[in-house]
């Protein structure tokens, strides 16, 4: 895996922080070249770059808000411009925002949601798609979750929907864009713990009723999510496309 990533120039959306940190170390580690998105993590997206160069690799850090297309576009364009190319996409930007409920869903925030977790990830793989096909072998993998498979827990209805959305994207994007030699690949991520994610929208009770439902017996973390996001990307002359990857300890499987 490491000898295939090796000297692959790979995007990856919040790249500098939670999930996007951990997947970003580990394509450094791998002898990737990087540009790494981040919205207001600037500080960390910096020394991750200073990282790469100590490795004699090639890294830029991108700023930009992707739920506005126009940002989205500059930063794949600002990316592929540093990088020479792109070869992988991580689409990796993502966000609850906030536990709600039915009842107290206005337009404004489902919006928000749909537009932080599909609007961004639509408009970032639309714009690096001439960059991808260009090769003869490329690779996207998206970030979902396990909420897209089991609706999550109490007021994640509008965060889960729009994580449904990206298993059914994955698939359909990876029939539209075979053919022109990229695959298209999903991980759904479980309980993983550590995150800002989880810091801010799990309280500990309700993890450790989750980690006793989960037949090993602990939460993951954000390696365990980059490695398989890893296997994924360095597997671009294989035959996995239009699959997502359950990264859960066994606490739901299909």
């Amino acid at each position: 895996m490491m000898n295939k990533l090796k000297g692959k120039k790979v995007l990856i959306t919040a790249g500098a922080q939670g999930i996007g940190e951990s997947i970003t170390e580990h394509l450094i580690e791998a002898g990737a070249n990087v540009a790494i998105h981040y919205f207001s993590s600037a500080n960390r997206a910096e020394e991750l770059c200073e990282m790469a160069h100590s490795r004699g690799l090639k890294a830029v850090a991108v700023q930009g808000d992707l739920t506005i297309e126009d940002a989205a576009k500059r930063v794949v364009s600002q990316s592929a411009e540093a990088l020479d190319g792109l070869d992988i996409l991580i689409n990796n930007a993502g966000s609850l925002v906030a536990r709600r409920r039915l009842a107290d869903i206005d337009p404004g925030f489902w919006n928000k949601v749909m537009d932080i977790n599909m609007s961004s990830m639509l408009y970032v793989t639309r714009a690096a798609e001439p960059y991808l096909i260009q090769n003869q072998c490329s690779s996207i993998v998206n970030l979902a979750s396990l909420a897209g498979r089991k609706g999550g827990h109490a007021g994640s209805l509008a965060y889960a929907t729009s994580k449904g959305a990206i298993l059914t994207f994955t698939r359909a994007l990876s029939s539209e864009l075979g053919g022109q030699g990229v695959r298209v690949n999903a991980v759904a991520p479980g309980l993983i713990l550590g995150t800002d994610f989880h810091n801010t929208h799990t309280t500990k009770e309700s993890a450790a009723k989750t980690v006793a439902g989960i037949p090993i017996q602990r939460a993951g973390n954000a390696a365990d999510v980059a490695r398989a996001v890893l296997y994924l990307a360095s597997e671009y002359d294989g035959f996995i496309t239009g699959a997502t990857l359950d990264i859960n300890g066994g606490s739901y499987n299909m």
